[in-house]
């Protein structure tokens, strides 16, 4: 019967030694600066600092006042971000986000609740930067129409597996706001368009105009009405003169170049002339 005891008591003891060695105590440190970082949609959760072996992060999120989720891909892990781009399926509600510094997989605790560090309240529709758009532009023939052809810039969503562009999203919402000007001068005008296809026709014919557009979305809040501006595209002038589409240098040098060719010219034809003089005199004394 003592026998017995023995091997079962050494078993309970590994038993303990495993689950002591494989277990945590004490607390664990915060997460810092988590903050949401959304272009387009691609919606990151960001944090820091990147943790030691002894520990981990889990994300939990929930819409505000309902029920807290988790996404499969940060649950104890050692990154320091989480794409929920696809988990905030209402783009119109509210969300706020845990990071809970939990053991690394595998790793018991005798904590009952871990320490946790809450984000921002962030609404996708309302929040989500907007990228800077690519746009085509086009003067009529008779210059008295500028065509701006925006390509309204993709989102991380889908939909029946189609990508959708932010005026799938925003529809009606979503304007575009023009800012030009005359090439090389400061003055500015803006117009407002509620299409992506915009059609200027109090530009000043024959003149070359610079255009930025970007995104305007007047539903939201005064910081995030605008997004990124695009870049600068300017049309052709056609009334420039020699001296704006030419530096002075190249024009210099064409001047020595022509001067050379009409020098070359020149003393070619000298030369011939005294040629055919000497050939038509020494003819004239064979003769003789």
């Amino acid at each position: 019967m003592e026998t017995m005891r023995r091997p079962a008591a050494s078993l309970g003891f590994c038993i303990l030694f495993f689950l002591y060695t494989n277990s945590a105590s004490g607390s664990y440190p915060k997460a810092q600066n988590v903050t949401w970082k959304s272009t387009n949609f691609k919606t990151m959760l960001t944090w820091a600092p990147k943790p030691s072996v002894n520990y981990s992060y889990t994300v939990e999120f929930s819409m505000v006042g309902g029920d807290k989720q988790r996404n499969s891909n940060c649950m104890q892990s050692s990154a320091t971000m989480c794409d929920l781009s696809s988990s905030l399926t209402d783009l119109n509600a509210y969300y706020t986000a845990d990071v809970l510094s939990e053991p690394p997989l595998g790793v018991l605790s005798d904590l009952i609740e871990f320490p946790y560090t809450s984000s921002p309240r962030f609404c996708p529709y309302k929040d989500t930067d907007i990228s800077r758009p690519d746009f085509k532009l086009e003067v009529s023939k008779d210059k008295k129409k500028t065509t701006l052809y925006v390509t309204d810039p993709l989102t991380a969503l889908f939909k029946d597996g189609h990508q959708l562009n932010i005026r799938d999203i925003f529809s009606d919402d979503l304007k575009y706001k023009i800012t030009y000007r005359r090439n090389k001068s400061t003055g500015k005008k803006v117009h407002i368009s509620k299409s992506s296809v915009i059609e200027l026709t109090d530009l000043d014919r024959g003149e070359s105009y610079c255009f930025n557009i970007q995104a305007f979305i007047p539903s939201r809040s005064t910081d995030k009405q605008l997004g990124e501006l695009s870049q600068t595209q300017c049309s052709n002038n056609d009334n420039q003169s020699i001296f704006e589409v030419y530096s002075v240098g190249v024009i210099a040098t064409a001047i020595l170049l022509i001067l050379l060719l009409i020098g070359i010219i020149i003393t070619v034809t000298v030369l011939c002339c005294k040629r055919m003089k000497n050939a038509l005199k020494s003819e004239k004394e064979g003769v003789v």
